[in-house]
């Protein structure tokens, strides 16, 4: 048997785990410093999506939410005072865990074990009885955290203009079903998805209350998604490569490998004269 940490902890087992063990946890509920400000969980630091998970630039050049370089995201790790041996929880206020992901992905991508995401996120935290509060929170000093690179797989948009119409990959694009028809797009230019990607959007990796699907059914799920693509042929994108992360979650939960990453996404692709599949 496994002894792997589970990617996703159910809250109260979260209030079990804070009974013997001191976390790191952070609040990464994007757009929402001022919810923070009056009700966060007890000993919550908040992360900002923009600043504390990207290096946002040319939209063009890496899309939205770039990654931001090692410098900067162990600058961000010195501030919430994780380090290598941190236990780090992080939660956010959708259900679907959309920048909590994110968060969970970067620190696995490189090397961090200790990261779980809160299943059905802030509000499912609260109604289990998890304390809240409105105080300022102070991380504790944490060692330097020596990052040498990502260790998870990553893709680009050269790599997905070459294999996204290739019957032997898979490219994943987990945006809800009218964005990726191109019938709405509330954020990008343009409203379409890239030509051979299929729509699998995130929201359908939970249940009806919010929950993440068992891990039995996620991978039942994927398996016949990919049917047989190989992960090294799987690439996984959103609009910016934050919801991207719930599905990679998602697939890690249920103990399948984690596929690459398209980081720039959709709002770096419809940038770049790329071909696009557009509404009809």
């Amino acid at each position: 048997m496994s002894n792997k940490l589970s990617p996703i902890i159910k809250p109260e087992d979260l209030i079990t785990l804070t009974q013997t063990t001191e976390i790191v946890l952070i609040d990464a509920s994007a757009g929402s410093k001022a919810r923070y400000d009056e009700q966060h969980l007890a000993g919550a630091l908040f992360a900002d999506v923009n600043a504390d998970l990207a290096n946002i630039g040319d939209f063009a050049q890496g899309g939205r939410h770039p990654l931001p370089t090692f410098e900067q995201f162990a600058g961000v790790l010195a501030k919430f005072g994780i380090d290598q041996d941190s236990h780090v929880v992080v939660y956010d206020d959708k259900n679907g865990g959309n920048a909590a992901a994110r968060l969970w992905w970067m620190l696995k991508a490189i090397g961090h074990e200790k990261v779980q995401v809160i299943d059905g996120g802030f509000q499912a935290a609260v109604n289990a009885g998890f304390p809240t509060n409105n105080a300022v929170e102070t991380p504790k000093p944490a060692k330097p955290y020596l990052i040498s690179g990502w260790n998870l797989p990553l893709s680009d948009i050269g790599e997905v203009e070459q294999v996204a119409q290739n019957n032997d990959y898979m490219v994943i694009d987990v945006r809800d079903a009218n964005r990726y028809a191109g019938l709405t797009e509330p954020i990008d230019l343009i409203a379409g998805h890239i030509p051979g990607a299929a729509n699998i959007p995130f929201t359908e990796n939970l249940d009806g209350k919010g929950f993440f699907l068992s891990p039995e059914e996620l991978k039942d799920k994927y398996n016949k998604a990919l049917a047989g693509i190989e992960t090294a042929h799987t690439i996984v994108h959103c609009g910016s490569g934050i919801t991207a992360c719930h599905t990679l979650l998602a697939m890690d939960y249920a103990g399948l490998p984690i596929p690459k990453l398209y980081v720039g996404s959709w709002s770096e692709w419809s940038r770049n004269n790329k071909e696009m599949v557009l509404a009809s």
